[in-house]
């Protein structure tokens, strides 16, 4: 015996039930960017892009690799350059070993204005800023340029003086090339030699621009009026539905024994979907051939001026993104990082309520924060981006792309398909989210590059 007086509640919850939660995840995010997109519906599966016929873009890039602790040009990106765009494979890995190391500290003088430009410059690592004197002797920054940027392309190839001057705002290391070594390249090959007479040929063209279209106005009498046409892409960019795909297994005794009060299937598959979501934002914002980061046109692509983002940097990027600018989409913690920069400044970013919850705007714009936005370098100590886009089909923005309709659908673009039972009595879903994103116009998209996130401020 005991000197219990009553019933315990160990033994009386043998007796009772728990109040339960659905499966929760931690992996969940508020998928701002799925939710800012407007969705265009395709038909056929294949999305394409037609445009007014532009001049032939890169991505303003030269890109380098370590060789030995050294940095050494990449051959094929010296097709950067416009006149090197058909010149041989040989031909580039001669003219990448003749660049020449040239280390750089803080403040140095790279290039002044009106000097004699006889050295392509290539930055390896670091950043640095072009400057000139205005109308009334002013000082005036005209860009901030970073790793892979190279100058002035224009002034070294004619032989002219560069129209600025560049200083090191960081130490860094450039790789330069002699004017010689391209004089030389284009005494021995007729093609190249060819290509660099028609560079030099074409004034006022800027690599991007539209085709003009010949237009008369505000003429007088009875002038003849010109004749034109818009003339087309020949190979318009088409985008084709990729996916994000699992197959989900449920085994048929749990399905059947252990299906109250919440259904197994369906806690199963609500969490799948949702992991599949996230994989689909982090491909729209990543992926090599599509993702929105490595679709951003050369002039659309800022360099931050003190590696912390400013007012300044996003103030730059809505010059660039001027027609109907619909979003900034950044990590939480570059967000936090320009918070700290507006505090320190004494601007406040407002703070507006979209998609039910408080987010900071800059200029009436909504900063979507977003764990899919990478880090180079690691999210410690390392830099990311900070994107700025226009959205919708009829603001000529960027749309997402799902299917117009798909069997087995459970969610616009994602399928729940039954594939049935095995000898181990386990039933497997093959679940799949088709989608893609198209940007419809460069100028919709603009990029923050090498923001910097660690910088923290004493306020007391």
């Amino acid at each position: 015996m005991t000197d219990q007086l009553s019933l315990s509640p160990d033994a009386a919850r043998q007796l009772a039930t728990t109040t339960k939660t659905t499966p929760q995840m931690r992996g969940i995010t508020p998928r701002y960017l799925l939710r800012a997109l407007p969705w265009v519906d395709v038909e056929a599966g294949v999305f394409r892009v037609n445009r007014r016929r532009t001049y032939v873009l890169g991505d303003d890039r030269i890109s380098t690799h370590n060789d030995g602790g050294s940095p050494r040009v990449i051959p094929g990106d010296l097709r950067e350059l416009p006149y090197l765009r058909e010149a041989d494979d040989a031909l580039l890995t001669e003219l990448a070993g003749a660049f020449t190391e040239v280390p750089f500290e803080a403040g140095q003088m790279l290039a002044q204005d009106g000097e004699a430009h006889d050295r392509l410059w290539v930055i390896a690592q670091g950043r640095a800023e072009k400057r000139v004197s205005g109308r009334y002797g002013e000082d005036a920054v005209l860009e901030v340029i970073g790793d892979g940027q190279f100058f002035d392309l224009d002034a070294w190839t004619r032989g002219e003086p560069v129209p600025y001057r560049v200083r090191a705002l960081t130490p860094g290391v450039a790789l330069c090339l002699d004017r010689s070594a391209l004089a030389g390249l284009c005494d021995r090959d007729a093609t190249v030699r060819g290509a660099l007479d028609a560079y030099l040929s074409t004034d006022g063209v800027l690599p991007g621009a539209e085709v003009p279209v010949d237009l008369s106005s505000g003429h007088v009498g009875e002038p003849d009026l010109p004749g034109t046409f818009v003339d087309y892409e020949d190979t318009p960019r088409e985008y084709h539905m990729t996916l994000a795909q699992t197959v989900l297994r449920v085994h048929t005794r749990v399905s059947d024994l252990y299906n109250g009060p919440i259904d197994q299937i369906r806690a199963q598959s609500n969490l799948t979907v949702h992991a599949l979501r996230e994989r689909q934002e982090a491909s729209l914002l990543n992926h090599p051939e599509f993702g929105l980061f490595n679709n951003v046109a050369p002039g659309q692509r800022v360099q931050a001026r003190t590696g912390s983002p400013t007012p300044d940097d996003l103030d730059e990027l809505l010059t660039r993104v001027w027609k109907q600018p619909g979003y900034f989409l950044a990590h939480p913690r570059a967000i936090a990082a320009f918070a700290r920069e507006c505090t320190r400044r004494g601007v406040p970013p407002v703070i507006d309520t979209s998609f039910g919850s408080p987010l900071l705007t800059w200029r009436g714009v909504p900063l979507l924060p977003s764990d899919k936005v990478r880090f180079s370098g690691g999210a410690g100590i390392g830099t990311t981006e900070i994107l700025l886009m226009r959205v919708g089909e009829a603001e000529q923005g960027v749309v997402g792309l799902r299917p117009a309709k798909i069997e087995d659908e459970v969610e616009p673009g994602l399928s729940m398909r039954n594939m049935g039972v095995d000898q181990k009595g386990i039933t497997s879903y093959l679940m799949t989210a088709y989608f893609n994103t198209a940007v419809l116009v460069e100028d919709a998209l603009a990029v923050l590059q090498n923001v910097e996130v660690a910088n923290y401020h004493d306020y007391s």
